[in-house]
């Protein structure tokens, strides 16, 4: 499996996917005279997160397995966005640290091991293992759950806006 192919062009989509979200969020919300950032707090069960910390997490969760799929330092946030303008400016952070990785930066990770502090003591997966089975899942679960909370919400999102763009060939 190639994990740049794997990673950066589907974390990319999901990041822009999730920008457009927020623009259709900020619009039905005016639509319908409320203050958009209201739907920050927005969460589907007491005991999950909010919509913020699900777009923090969704940010987080790409650069993250990048970083360390290819021994390299993410930039850091400090979780403190309040509004779509800035969760707006983390979405850019994270593209635009995706954008400096090239296929060669991915030489080795598939066998490379990642250990983290809460994995069994003396466990660790290898860099296909952890993407496959952890990360992919893990990414795709908040981004859901960003989408799930706008459309219970109100926001006119649908399939295609969680597909998002798909490339086409001719015959």
């Amino acid at each position: 499996m190639n994990l740049y192919a794997a990673t950066i062009p589907q974390f990319q989509r999901i990041l822009q996917n999730t920008e457009r979200w927020l623009d259709k969020a900020v619009a039905f919300a005016e639509g319908k005279k409320f203050d958009p950032n209201t739907l920050l707090a927005a969460r589907l069960a007491p005991d999950q997160f909010a919509l913020v910390r699900q777009i923090q997490s969704v940010c987080d969760q790409t650069k993250l397995t990048v970083a360390r799929l290819t021994a390299k330092d993410p930039p850091k946030h400090p979780d403190t966005e309040q509004t779509f303008d800035e969760l707006r400016k983390r979405l850019h952070s994270v593209i635009a640290y995706l954008d400096t990785f090239k296929p060669a930066d991915f030489d080795g990770a598939a066998e490379r091991l990642i250990s983290l502090p809460f994995f069994p003591e003396g466990k660790a997966m290898t860099g296909h293992d952890y993407l496959v089975e952890r990360q992919l899942p893990n990414v795709y679960f908040h981004f859901s759950m960003v989408y799930a909370i706008l459309r219970h919400n109100g926001v006119d999102l649908g399939k295609g806006d969680f597909i998002g763009q798909v490339t086409y060939k001719d015959k």
